[in-house]
């Protein structure tokens, strides 16, 4: 082996290692008081908060959550604002003057 394969393969080891090393000190790590927390910061919960109910709907509304006449009135609206916009791009425009 090429002394140069020999020490790629010395340093890639020793980089494997540290990460194992290291890795396993995390969890001492977490738990270690902060360091240049503020004063008022929460504390650590003591155990991890649980899943979120993503699965979980919410109550049937009791009333609608808008009224025909408020809808018909936006629908028009809109409807007019689109009118608008179409007629305002198919306008010719004047050739600018030299």
């Amino acid at each position: 082996m090429p002394v140069d394969r020999t020490i790629r393969l010395w340093s890639m080891a020793a980089l494997c290692a540290s990460a194992l090393t290291l890795g396993g000190c995390s969890t001492q790590i977490a738990d270690m008081p902060g360091v240049g927390l503020p004063a008022d910061a929460p504390e650590r919960p003591k155990e991890a908060g649980g899943y979120l109910p993503v699965h979980d709907m919410p109550p049937d509304r009791n009333e609608e959550a808008m009224k025909p006449a408020e809808l018909a009135k936006i629908q028009a609206e809109l409807t007019a604002a689109r009118d608008r916009q179409a007629t305002a791009t198919t306008t010719p425009q004047k050739p600018a003057k030299k």
